[in-house]
């Protein structure tokens, strides 16, 4: 299993090739011994002068090999947050390896906006589920953070409920 958060704050530094080698990092640190084909292929690499990093494709190569020989999952979080030619490029070379690792699967978590891209890349390759917040699920995440004041003392009952309902105005939450 291999997981990647795309952070809105470094995304010029979060390529695809940044992001598949990460994943493969975690793939392969899972392995109870490195194969051989990637071992090889990071020291001709070092051996290079001044060495360099490896591209793409290798990248999606090595991955593919992995996960073609044992059931993998790989998790892309807030895929939305990725620049969009960075994301295209993700989601073309996660088709690659889904062509080649049947037993591959891909978690995609992003904003609705970028549904229909991810369609148009991995088509018939994915099952799209939409999933939206209930009145519930959102007053238990406010309890849940307004809990962790800092300064307990300032925070009572009262405008906990006002905070809740300020937000969540015809919502009458549990005490």
């Amino acid at each position: 299993m291999a997981f990647f958060y795309c952070d809105f704050a470094a995304q010029k530094e979060q390529s695809p090739t940044s992001i598949l080698g990460s994943l493969l990092k975690q793939v392969v640190g899972g392995l109870e011994e490195i194969p051989a084909k990637i071992a090889r292929a990071f020291r001709d690499q070092e051996n290079v002068i001044g060495g360099r990093k490896l591209g793409l494709g290798e990248v999606v190569e090595m991955l593919q090999d992995i996960s073609s020989s044992r059931t993998t999952f790989i998790c892309v979080d807030a895929l939305d947050e990725c620049i969009a030619e960075h994301r295209a490029t993700l989601l073309d070379s996660l088709k690659q390896i889904l062509h080649k690792s049947p037993s591959t699967r891909v978690f995609l978590a992003g904003g609705l906006h970028i549904q229909d891209e991810v369609e148009k890349h991995l088509a018939g390759r994915i099952v799209a589920a939409s999933i939206t917040p209930t009145n519930d699920d959102i007053v238990r995440f406010l309890r849940a953070k307004l809990s962790e004041d800092t300064t307990p003392d300032a925070m009572d009952g009262n405008l906990v409920e006002g905070i809740i309902k300020s937000i969540i105005p015809h919502t009458v939450p549990e005490m």
